[in-house]
């Protein structure tokens, strides 16, 4: 397939149809009670961490398994919410991150628990863990004849909830290998011993790809397939078990064609003379791509459909190919170094077979610098690559070097540098706030509002309620829950607004534009708070110097902290009806959003709405119901960046 990738000097395809396809596979394998953890480690094996995580999500996966706490951070500033399990050990200078990014890690002794179990006292924040069990691959885990003790050491830790117990396979590819069952029966014999002295951990997980292909029996109640989903068998053993699709090509494009004569040297060293007369095709990949060095004078290209032999050393960014054979290859045709073109095919296990390692290396270092094109229901670019193969930098440097990238991504687009660092500071307040304060972000905002008369209406004239309406609003979102008590805040002016935003525990802010007078019975209320479907109860609600303050939560809703929630906060208020409008802000990057607005009840007139959102989509689908209602809508998957939002104006 000629792609749009020939855009690029070099590039990767992702072929997220057969992703799909190998998933199909998987769910044949595996019983639909098995949860499935997706290992998307290294950058999902060089495929595209954030892509194929959310693929993966799409067709059911539980959890992604990464390999330290940089690689969730990645996933996490890419919008993933599902739950995240550090597969490897981490330090303890990992583990503020670990919380930041409510990020499951796997421990292996109490020294890292402890500490663990330390900061999120000083927080006051709870975390899942999972605990290794080293049944003999000699790596990662506590030992297993130390395993019972150090689960009941971690257990009596506060604040670390031990959520799962693993081990790893180091020959599953091997289904003959006796290895297999003495890891399986150490493996079960520390869970039967738990499970006698009371102890029930829920997740139990030990099978890789090969464990999945080779002894379903040892799926438990998880698994973690990894190289399977890229479409790479871990053994020819394995190839009758499964009809797995390889997801990832290499492929490049000829920038020189020079014909030779015999005796003519091709590269550094002289490695390769030509024979006879030849031509060569240049091709700009080099071991600087992840082409290995090794592959000088072995490894072969798909051109026109045709091998083709790479001849002469490997250099860092171009090497070439011998294509006497191919006379109609011209400048600009497509080569393929991994992958199928035509008939023929190349794939990563043929490579690692030449090259003397093994397909996982070839997978994570092939084209390393290029970038990834997607393929999705059978056309590219489909997907778009989101923070793609970035780095994020600790804390202590990211903020400079985001400050750098922003601002002089905004000077690029306007001639005037002091409306554009204008832009800029605004946007790095909004987005960061104080420096000490986490990102907010929210998905799936919705905004249900209804204004009426109140009962009796302008029949009542000597009730100061025929001078208002009554306004009860629906607000619902999905966001991490930071405390288990928070307040819902309404100001009378910006200052007290102002205010309320520097409360870190306000979950929700409401200005309701007036004198500064105390707020009165029934100005605003909090009719409902719910936490993925359950009860907040309302402690309190009173006057401050902020406004009027509104004390929800309890300790019931420490289950709830640091993960992703349902927010649901049902609001009763007036409007004075010399007010003709309303609006509705969002203060935080927000993905996905629904704002009604129902007036049927009020009597409004011409009725319109004046949106103004920042984002890929600035403007929403809208949906008119003459003399009922108005309806704005930006897909769930859209992001909304702050301040955006809409007001509502209408005659009476």
């Amino acid at each position: 397939m000629l792609s749009k990738g020939q855009r690029y000097r070099s590039w990767v395809e992702i072929d997220l149809d057969n992703f799909r396809h190998n998933w199909d596979e998987i769910n044949r394998l595996v019983d639909s009670g098995v949860k499935v953890l997706q290992v998307v480690k290294a950058d999902a094996y060089g495929h595209g961490a954030i892509e194929v995580s959310k693929a993966a999500l799409k067709n059911g996966v539980y959890a992604l398994g990464i390999a330290n706490a940089d690689e969730g951070a990645q996933l996490r500033v890419g919008g993933i919410d599902a739950p995240i399990i550090i597969l490897s050990p981490s330090t303890v200078y990992e583990i503020d991150e670990i919380i930041r990014y409510n990020l499951i890690p796997s421990v292996s002794d109490v020294h890292f628990a402890v500490e663990l179990s330390r900061k999120l006292i000083e927080k006051d924040a709870r975390l899942p863990v999972h605990i290794e069990i080293d049944t003999g691959m000699g790596r990662g885990g506590t030992i297993y004849s130390n395993a019972i003790a150090v689960v009941e050491s971690i257990l009596a830790l506060p604040n670390i909830v031990v959520e799962g117990i693993f081990s790893h396979l180091s020959v599953s590819e091997l289904e003959d290998n006796e290895y297999n069952s003495l890891q399986w029966k150490l493996f079960e014999g520390v869970v039967t011993e738990l499970e006698k002295k009371g102890i029930h951990v829920p997740i139990k997980h030990i099978s890789n790809s090969g464990g999945v292909l080779n002894f379903p029996r040892f799926n438990l109640n998880m698994v973690r397939p990894g190289i399977m989903t890229y479409g790479v068998y871990p053994s020819s053993g394995t190839v009758p078990k499964a009809d797995l699709a390889p997801v990832m090509s290499f492929k490049t494009s000829v920038v020189i064609l020079k014909d030779f004569p015999a005796g003519y040297s091709i590269g550094y060293g002289r490695s390769h003379v030509t024979e006879g007369p030849t031509r060569i095709a240049t091709i700009p990949v080099g071991y600087g791509d992840g082409y290995g060095f090794i592959m000088s004078n072995r490894g072969q290209a798909l051109i026109r459909g045709k091998r083709a032999p790479v001849v002469g050393r490997i250099s860092m960014d171009m090497c070439t190919v011998d294509v006497t054979h191919i006379p109609e290859c011209e400048i600009g045709d497509e080569v393929v170094l991994m992958g199928k073109q035509g008939k023929e095919y190349i794939s990563a296990g043929e490579i690692a077979g030449k090259a003397g390692t093994i397909s996982y290396e070839i997978l994570c270092a092939l084209g390393k610098r290029a970038p990834r094109v997607f393929v999705n229901k059978g056309e590219a670019d489909t997907v778009e690559p989101r923070l793609r193969r970035i780095l994020i930098p600790g804390e202590e440097k990211s903020i400079a070097r985001i400050d750098n990238m922003i601002r002089g991504c905004l000077q690029a687009r306007t001639t005037d540098m002091e409306f554009a660092d204008a832009i800029y500071y605004e946007m790095f307040e909004t987005l960061f706030g104080r420096e000490n304060r986490q990102l907010e972000l929210r998905m799936g905002f919705r905004y249900d509002i209804k204004i009426s008369d109140f009962p009796g209406g302008e029949e009542e004239s000597r009730n100061t309620d025929a001078e208002y309406f009554r306004v009860t609003t629906h607000i619902e979102y999905i966001k991490t829950l930071r405390d288990k008590f928070f307040i819902i805040g309404c100001a009378r002016n910006d200052a007290q607004l102002s205010a309320l935003f520097e409360e870190e525990k306000c979950e929700y802010r409401w200005l309701l534009n007036g004198a500064d007078n105390p707020f009165g019975e029934g100005d605003f209320s909090v009719a409902r708070v719910r936490i993925d479907g359950r009860d907040a109860p309302v402690i309190s609600a009173e006057n401050t110097g902020r406004g009027y303050e509104v004390l929800c939560g309890g300790d019931g809703l420490a289950e709830y902290l640091n993960r992703q929630v349902k927010i649901e906060i049902e609001i009763e208020t007036k409007k004075h009806k010399s007010s003709k409008m309303f609006s509705v802000y969002l203060a935080y990057p927000t993905r996905g959003m629904d704002i009604s607005f129902n007036y049927e009840k009020a009597g409004l007139k011409n009725v319109r709405e004046v949106s103004f959102f920042a984002g890929r989509r600035p403007y929403p689908e809208i949906r008119m119901d003459k003399g009922k209602s108005i309806e704005l809508n930006i897909g769930k998957d859209e992001w909304v960046f702050p301040n955006s939002g809409v007001t509502f104006v209408w005659d009476l």
